[in-house]
Parts: structure tokens; sequence; C-alpha cells
């Protein structure tokens, strides 16, 4: 059995050491009108609790197992761990090579490493501690764990915040969260985010997916690089081209 369905298992049944069964509670979703009643601006009140829930999701310290949907009629599920050393990792199913490698995206303290997963697992250093992860290399789900958080955070981005209702299946309080700039490059991928009153994401809808939240368990001390570090390229996101079929060659002499 490949090391990615073993790590799922573990965490679908609660089997690792210090797990906790329990999911989070959900947190009551402040409506428009409520806010109206009280005297606060819903727009202003919204991206507070936002960021506030964001502040806390920066120092949280978790495993989880999500589901992701793509949309393709096959849902997969996706590990997020932030180790208590800050250390963390996002392993992501058919998330290379057009859906047919399995693919983990982690950060040490050298910087965010690109990860093959399977039986000859290996690493390759993407970018230095601080910079992203390359659009060509790029998953794209480690971005709703921890890219993303600092941007809500941040009062000064133009981002346009506002309560809605949780999504379907969904724990928490849910925040449409859209781009207010004239750039091509969105501080954020816009969408719908849900979170837990104690700051763990327990939803996402963005343009590339629906992520819902399934279980955690005790974070580990920190998060380990799958496989050795390697010198070569990484995993690209789209299918890999066919094989080149060699024409035979018939020996000479030889009539059809």
């Amino acid at each position: 059995m490949r090391r990615f369905a073993f790590i799922v298992t573990l965490l679908a049944l609660g089997l690792t050491a210090g797990c906790s069964g329990d999911t989070p509670e959900a947190a009551p979703s402040p409506s428009a009108s409520a806010a109206a009643s009280a005297g606060v601006d819903p727009v202003t009140d919204a991206s507070d609790a936002l960021a506030g829930l964001a502040a806390l999701a920066l120092d949280r310290r978790y495993a989880a197992l999500y589901t992701w949907d793509v949309g393709d009629g096959r849902p997969r599920n996706v590990i997020a761990m932030v180790a208590n050393d800050g250390t963390w990792r996002v392993d992501v199913p058919r998330g290379a090579q057009g859906g047919t490698s399995d693919v983990a995206i982690v950060r040490t303290a050298a910087g965010l490493h690109q990860c093959s997963l399977g039986i000859n697992a290996s690493c390759v250093l993407v970018a230095e501690k601080g910079d992203k992860v390359p659009a060509a290399y790029d998953p794209k789900v480690q971005r709703l764990f921890r890219q993303w958080l600092p941007a809500f955070t941040d009062r000064h981005e133009a981002l346009a915040v506002s309560a809605v209702r949780p999504l379907e299946g969904a724990q928490g309080t849910c925040y449409s969260v859209d781009s207010v700039s004239a750039s091509l490059d969105a501080p954020v991928d816009v969408g719908i985010y849900c979170y837990a009153a104690d700051g763990l994401l327990t939803a996402a809808r963005v343009n590339f997916g629906v992520l819902k939240f399934v279980k955690q368990v005790a974070a580990p001390a920190t998060v380990q690089l799958p496989g050795p570090v390697v010198s070569a390229a990484p995993l690209g996101m789209d299918a890999p081209p066919p094989p080149v079929v060699q024409p035979s060659v018939q020996p000479s002499g030889l009539t059809g």
C-alpha cells in the first residue's frame, strides 16, 4: 500500500496516537440584519471577524483530513498538517500531471518542496523560504491552508468580505471573499471560506474545487518529507505527453 493511502487510513480511523475524534463545534453565522440592528456595518464586521479567525488559524497546529471535489465525479482525500514547530505539509492525491500523480507541498526550514508520493517518493525544492510555489508546479490546494491567511488579516488588502450562508455540509462561519483590485493578480483565490470558532478551516469553495473538513487529530511535532530531496524537475500540472511509439523496422531482405 502506498504511504499516502496509509496516512489517509490513519487519519480516517483516528489511529494516530493522541488523536481526538471530536470535530470542531459549528460557530453561529452572523447575519447582516443582526449586525445592522446592533448598529454595526455588516461589511466591516465581516472583515474584522474573518481577520480574527485567520489570526487564530495562523497559530493553530493540527493534522486534518478533508474531501476535495473538483467536479470530475471522483472526490479525493486531502491531508493538511501544521506541526508544532511551524513546518507544514498538504498532500493532494491526483494533484499533478493532469490528475495522474499524487503530490505534496511541504514547508520546512529550507523552503517549499514539491514531493511526489508513492513507492518512489522524492522531493524537489521549488521555492526559498517566504516565496510561493511557481505556478507551473502548483496544485493550489495548499494555498487555502496557509498562503492566504496573512492576506485575510491585513486590512489594507483590496478584499471585499461578507458573511454568507454555510456551504452545504460545512461547519462554522462562512465568508465570501472577493478582490476589489483591478490587478489581474488577485491577493487571494476569491470564493467562500468557512472557519470554526478556533480558526480551523472547515470548508472552502474556489474556482478549482470544493474542500470540506472530515476529521482532525493531534498535530505532529514536525512534518517529514515523504522522500529524499533530489536534483530533478518538479512534476508539472499538465498531463505528460503520450509515449512516442517507434515504427517497427523489418530486417533487410524480407518482403511484405
